[in-house]
């Protein structure tokens, strides 16, 4: 099983352990807050939850011992695009245009995007009320017709394709993959967007999964009212790797285990964040 098909695992993972309801609270609160948390080239089997020896998870282990636990299903494409397209809008993604086999996914210099007849999930929550935000990495096509505000979400906060691309010209195929052993951030001149606009190029990656985490904790502390669709979805454990400072050499599992231990912390503060804003629902 290859890395882009496991990442699409996790997410439901994340996603349904994150808001299990009884069906006490899905009578007393008709409409969910909903978050989805979806990582990139992230293993199942990264998890204490599924065994992982070295990489320390407690955060979302509990959400899976508390939550329910999908083990066994199928997803519609095994690389970036084309799994995100399905993941939004529930269809195939060669009826949304959004597959192909060379390329394979949207790059810096595509023209295309997920076409605006395309109903998304946010889309469909935006017609009932719901307050939406898109966080982190889109990869549905860069251009301003096709970034996420023009999909439902009322917002968008991140960088809108792989984080490995916009590729300095001088880093030829030969040494690609051996400077993933020491990445640098002027290596990859990829933008931070906010909504429609770049705000810093080439992104600080190494604190970019914080900067989406205090993101969303704001829009879930802005929109504690309800209901509100949250889709986070994290530019790493993507090669190249970075980490904070602060998690930098943490893990027993090297650089890719201080990352994952970065994103498991940072689900803490959403659950942390969540929390309160559910029980004051349920009063």
């Amino acid at each position: 099983m290859n890395q882009e098909m496991r990442h699409a695992i996790i997410v439901l993972l994340l996603a349904f352990a994150a808001l299990s309801y009884s069906a006490d609270s899905i009578q007393s609160n008709p409409s969910p807050n909903i978050i989805i948390i979806f990582t990139d080239d992230m293993g199942y089997g990264d998890l204490g939850v599924y065994g992982h020896p070295s990489i320390k998870t407690p955060n979302l282990d509990k959400m899976a011992f508390e939550g329910q636990r999908w083990t066994c299903f199928y997803v519609p494409a095994n690389v970036c695009t084309p799994s995100r397209a399905g993941l939004l809008t529930g269809r195939l993604p060669i009826r949304s245009g959004m597959y192909g086999d060379d390329p394979r996914t949207l790059f810096p210099y595509s023209k295309g995007g997920l076409p605006e007849s395309e109903i998304t999930i946010a889309e469909v929550l935006k017609s009932v009320g719901y307050n939406t935000a898109a966080i982190g990495k889109w990869h549905l096509g860069h251009l301003t017709q096709y970034l996420p505000t023009r999909h439902g979400f009322d917002s968008y906060y991140g960088i809108p394709y792989s984080n490995d691309m916009d590729i300095q010209k001088e880093i030829n195929a030969f040494n690609y993959f051996k400077l993933f052993k020491n990445p640098k951030i002027e290596m990859f001149n990829v933008p931070l967007m906010r909504d429609i606009s770049i705000i810093e190029r080439p992104a600080k990656q190494r604190t970019i999964t914080a900067r989406y985490t205090r993101a969303a904790v704001k829009f879930i502390k802005e929109n504690k009212g309800g209901p509100f669709f949250l889709y986070l979805a994290h530019s790493m454990p993507h090669v190249p790797l970075f980490v904070s400072p602060y998690f930098k050499d943490r893990s027993k599992g090297g650089l890719y285990g201080d990352v994952i231990e970065e994103i498991e912390e940072m689900v803490a503060k959403h659950i942390e964040t969540i929390e309160p804003v559910e029980n004051q629902l349920e009063k």
